[in-house]
């Protein structure tokens, strides 16, 4: 759950006022005494995958993307990467507002970058573990398989013991990435607790009829404020269902998956026909899905392009990426050709928020990785904007450290950009448990 709107700048606050950590106590990175395990099967920079037919990547050289992106990575695990709240337990400083340790997205995207950057962190093993116990320190009420989605900085969960289905989702995810990564067959099953989790998102973090993710697990349906029935556009994650159907054999996330597309292109069309721009929140997804009202769950941004929706563009076209999907092509697409023609091709003119027609956002006049960043990713869909794609990978490569939320969500596109994500179905078994 992103929590940038809802807590103001505290993030950008929190990382220049240092908040305090005082109930973690924090260990040197890698001291303790974790088997490092195998070397990787996925190097970071093998590029052992190419992307989908008609994607392009920034035209620099393969090895320079991949230095630039590695040399970001330890700028990240630098300032966010922390040992503590038990021994052999990680998490990524998120500190939100003060007396935040992290939260569940922040978790999330912390294992998805231990997974993909092991080859260049010899540690990324024994990080990702640390990940693994902390997450299972840290259970929902609903499951012991869903995370409760904040911890205090005394390391203890606050705010109830509700999950947030984005954490849970990339959690999920990186499991499968580890288990492509490291194999299952001795230590931490990867693969049995990715299943795990996957069936316990689908037993409390998606409706009734598998049609949409729900906001968290304590959206039920009996919630008296509608939030039942609303779904958060950023979830709407294509390859990482088409990865758990893959995984799980169950088509109802393939089911999922189709329903995902059907109500971005209803939302595009419908909703944002000039940008195709999607809410931060959307309400009635089956019926007649309409961005949320303001003030529906966080702020007067509920129903615009702001803090949560930045990262649509680079989730979109991740699936189409890696799968070729051409609904998430022709999605990323309608975005990218707005917001390359709007800015004149450039990104510094880019704001950190918009209303679906195109107009920015009260306050939003500021730049920011959390909005520019995305935009790379869908400038790779198609060959058409090649000079925008390097544009944007240039800003992003010279823009100073901001924040928790924004240099994670710049080193998670950086990754794409520099052709190193990848799906766990196209890598082999490293090992069979």
């Amino acid at each position: 759950m992103s929590l940038a709107r809802r807590l103001g700048l505290a993030s950008l606050l929190c990382n220049s006022l240092a908040c305090s950590d005082s109930g973690a106590s924090d260990d040197e990175i890698g001291s303790d005494t974790s088997d490092p395990g195998p070397d990787p099967a996925q190097p970071f920079g093998s590029h052992a995958f190419a992307y989908a037919p008609g994607s392009v990547l920034p035209s620099r050289p393969a090895d320079e993307l991949d230095a630039a992106t590695r040399a970001f990575y330890d700028v990240w695990k630098a300032r966010y990467l922390k040992a503590g709240c038990g021994s052999g337990r990680y998490y990524v400083a998120a500190n939100t507002e003060p007396g935040n340790l992290t939260v569940s997205e922040a978790h999330g995207y912390g294992m998805l970058i231990a997974a993909i950057m092991a080859g260049h962190d010899p540690d990324a093993k024994i990080i990702f573990d640390g990940f693994y116990r902390y997450f299972r320190d840290h259970p929902s009420a609903a499951s012991p398989d869903l995370m409760a989605w904040y911890q205090a900085s005394s390391c203890a969960d606050d705010q109830g013991q509700d999950s947030a289905s984005d954490g849970d989702l990339d959690i999920a995810f990186a499991l499968l990435l580890a288990d492509k990564q490291w194999g299952s067959c001795a230590g931490i099953d990867y693969r049995g607790a990715a299943l795990e989790v996957i069936a316990a998102i689908g037993d409390h973090e998606l409706d009734e009829s598998h049609g949409y993710v729900l906001l968290g697990d304590w959206a039920t349906a009996d919630d008296p404020d509608g939030y039942h029935d609303a779904t958060r556009s950023s979830d709407l994650l294509g390859d990482h269902f088409h990865s758990f159907a893959l995984a799980s054999g169950d088509p109802a996330w393939t089911d999922l998956r189709d329903s995902t597309y059907t109500l971005i292109a209803a939302l595009q069309t419908n909703a944002a026909p000039n940008t195709g721009l999607l809410p931060d929140f959307i309400v009635s997804p089956l019926v007649a899905p309409m961005p949320a009202p303001a003030d529906f769950l966080e702020d007067v941004s509920d129903g615009s392009y702001a803090y949560n929706a930045c990262r649509d563009p680079w989730r979109i076209a991740t699936d189409f990426l890696v799968s070729g999907d051409p609904r998430a092509q022709a999605a990323a697409l309608a975005m990218t050709n707005w917001i390359a023609e709007s800015t004149s091709g450039d990104p510094n003119q880019i704001r950190a928020g918009y209303q679906l027609d195109g107009s920015p956002s009260p306050d939003s006049d500021y730049l920011t990785m959390a909005f520019v960043a995305p935009f790379g990713p869908a400038a790779m869909v198609s060959d058409g904007h090649q000079a925008w794609l390097d544009a944007i990978w240039q800003t992003t490569l010279e823009a100073e450290p901001e924040g928790y939320y924004e240099d994670t969500l710049k080193l998670l596109t950086m990754i794409v950009m520099s052709g190193n994500w990848w799906a766990p179905e196209a890598a082999a078994d490293v090992c069979s448990p």
